[in-house]
């Protein structure tokens, strides 16, 4: 049968396919050229947030709620709009404007995100209201989706549809193709990182910030880089965390997220096979091959869920790749895993498959039509993997035909399938998923670089399964002289949450204009911080 990617919330990230890269360069879209005014924007510009506080079981009662409107479509601001949900903790003094944060995906919804993990910003208050939004098709602002059920999107087929079976793949990529745009609406062809890119700038005028104050992870590096191409005059202090390649395609992001959460992987077992509880077993060896039977044993016969779904193997890989971000999260995944081995109950790695906590958040205006924000209850399930691909195809612009994914598809199983028995099949169902939708954008890969900006502290952790250190220090070059390196020697996806190195030199910077020099390294913290993990996805 062909494999499904669940609908439920799962994400991401990461090197080296050569010369089975699926390549064709397309034309990008055009980018506005940022500090020159553009017209029809101006009843934007002059937008204030109107704040109140946040209502919903379960939030901070310190968290305050609001939103801002933008184009639909910046080449016709006049064509219809957009409300994108916000949210802020205030500063506790003396405010020097706002700091905005995105946590990453992409598809990761920055309201939740801010409720839940708030407690590790709370430094930040000293100086600044700490902000973050919903971006366009995430969240409340506009979701996206592909349907639920019998639409579900397929963990592309990749790994069950062979050389004799290479047409049956291709007509189900395009059938999703189909199902995403017909549930998603308006949005969908305004989605991506050029247009969030502008999103955020409409909210720094909201928020009456003369310069964007910036902190992004994961993806949201990717993000700010972008800002950082379309509006240099702008940027004011910008931290990125976990960074992004700007440069390679999603075929070699891939196997680099296969491989990155493959290390991850064997790191976890050889933590659990010394646990006497390990599901596995003590026998290290052995433990390895027991879960890629489990995915298997799940993928051909799936689990019944207490809500009536089908769990698969694929389902289980998305959840391992979330919980395996940080270390802090193994002896849960532990227990989880434990549960469904021996129990057959899979609630406890659905809860990382999740992705994280979901907070109801309440809006007492109605919203959801054309444009408006939508009640926290339906936010489409399926949001966060349905925003990945759409925001990740937006942003790519190889859209290989169909006779050169055919001819192309045994190499690349073989090579994904090398990079992690696990992982592999999972990261090349994200690649070919791009089939049959628009050709993205080339302004990420062709227009950022050499932006003339002030510094800006880039992070990489040398231990991180999701973005690789490497593309800190090429994505460092590519930015230019502004960008400043910093080093951290620790594991685990982005460093902000996990050292107290890291995330005092962070601090110190957006604070007080602090910026370290390049090159300086962050040792890994023994015991590390104890700390609610910030990133969706990669």
């Amino acid at each position: 049968m062909l494999a499904k990617l669940s609908a439920r919330p799962v994400v991401r990230r990461c090197a080296g396919a050569g010369a089975l890269t699926l390549t064709l360069l397309g034309a990008g879209l055009p980018a506005t050229a940022a500090d020159r005014p553009q017209p029809g924007l101006s009843p934007f510009h002059r937008q204030k947030v109107a704040w109140a506080a946040c209502e919903g079981p379960g939030v901070p009662g310190d968290l305050q709620c609001g939103r801002v409107t933008v184009p639909l479509d910046y080449a016709r601001p006049g064509a219809g709009t957009l409300d994108l949900a916000l949210a802020r903790y205030r500063a506790t003094g003396a405010s020097r404007g706002s700091v905005l944060l995105n946590f990453g995906g992409p598809g990761g919804p920055g309201v939740t995100g801010l409720a839940v993990a708030g407690k590790e910003f709370m430094d930040l208050t000293n100086g600044y209201d700490v902000v973050s939004f919903d971006p366009r098709g995430v969240g409340r602002s506009s979701p996206v989706s592909c349907g639920e059920g019998d639409e579900e999107v397929p963990a592309a087929a990749a790994g069950d549809v062979g050389a004799d079976r290479p047409q049956a793949l291709l007509k189900q990529l395009r059938q999703v193709s189909e199902a995403c745009a017909r549930h998603s609406g308006p949005v969908l062809p305004h989605i991506g990182t050029v247009n969030a890119s502008r999103d955020m700038d409409v909210i720094r005028q909201a928020l009456g910030d003369r310069k964007l104050n910036y902190l992004g992870f994961s993806y949201g590096t990717r993000l700010g880089a972008v800002y950082a191409a379309q509006f240099p005059g702008k940027v004011g202090r910008m931290a990125l965390d976990g960074v992004d390649t700007l440069t390679e395609p999603l075929s070699e992001q891939g196997l680099a997220g296969a491989e990155g959460q493959q290390r991850a992987l064997e790191g976890f077992l050889d933590w659990c096979a010394a646990d006497i509880a390990c599901p596995f077993g003590r026998d290290r060896r052995a433990a390895g091959d027991e879960v890629v039977r489990l995915v298997r044993s799940l993928d051909e016969d799936p689990l019944l869920t207490d809500l009536g779904g089908a769990f698969t193997g694929q389902d289980l890989v998305g959840a391992l790749g979330q919980a395996l971000h940080s270390r802090e999260l193994w002896p849960s995944l532990e227990r989880a895993l434990a549960s469904l081995v021996e129990d057959g109950d899979a609630r406890g790695v659905l809860n990382f498959a999740a992705g994280g906590v979901a907070l109801p958040l309440e809006d007492e205006r109605p919203g959801g039509k054309d444009g408006g924000l939508v009640d926290a209850q339906d936010v489409p399930v399926d949001n966060l993997p349905a925003a990945l691909l759409a925001i990740d195809c937006a942003d790519d612009p190889d859209r290989p035909a169909a006779a050169r994914i055919i001819r192309d598809l045994d190499g690349l199983r073989a090579a994904y399938e090398q990079a992690s028995p696990v992982f592999g099949r999972y990261r090349l169902a994200q690649v070919l998923m791009c089939y049959g939708r628009p050709r993205g954008t080339d302004f990420v890969r062709e227009r950022v670089r050499n932006v003339h900006t002030a510094g800006m502290l880039l992070v990489g952790t040398r231990g991180d399964p999701a973005t690789p250190y490497r593309w800190t220090v090429e994505t460092a070059g590519r930015l230019g002289p502004s960008a400043v390196v910093l080093d951290n020697r620790g594991e685990g996806h982005t460093g902000y949450s996990s050292s107290a190195c890291v995330h005092r030199k962070v601090n110190d910077f957006l604070l007080y204009g602090s910026l370290p020099p390049s090159g300086s390294s962050c040792p890994a913290d023994e015991a590390g911080r104890s700390s609610t993990a910030l990133t969706a996805g990669r």
